[in-house]
């Protein structure tokens, strides 16, 4: 799957994984070294996120149900709490520096889609 804002055609990851169960939503980053350009975590339901423990810094963009940004928080180092607010109901985690490159703001649209066979 792949994380598409529509509000500005820019990719956010070509390779998103999915944490819907409360143990990979749990676990999320906390296993990795780091996060690779282009890989992303979408975490659903999700409000909130920690970085506690991990070993890298990461994007966080919090979504309505919809898609839609809410809050957006970049190179969040180890070791914080982020809260989403009202209405937040995702979370998509990526690497440092994927917001700021695609200049991914509150209020723009984000699509989930799978890969289209070339």
């Amino acid at each position: 799957m792949q994380a598409v804002n529509t509000s500005k055609r820019t990719v956010l990851a070509e390779r998103l994984r999915e944490a819907r169960t409360p143990w990979s939503r749990l676990v999320g980053l906390l296993n990795r070294n780091h996060l690779p350009e282009g890989e992303g975590l979408l975490i659903v339901p999700c409000s909130s996120v920690h970085t506690f423990f991990m070993r890298f810094p990461i994007d966080v963009a919090f979504l309505d149900r919809k898609g839609r940004v809410l809050k957006v928080f970049m190179s969040v180092p180890p070791f914080r709490l982020l809260l989403g607010g009202p209405g937040a109901r995702m979370a998509l985690e990526l690497p440092s520096g994927t917001l700021a490159r695609t200049s991914t703001v509150p209020g723009d649209q984000l699509l989930f889609e799978s890969h289209r066979p070339q």
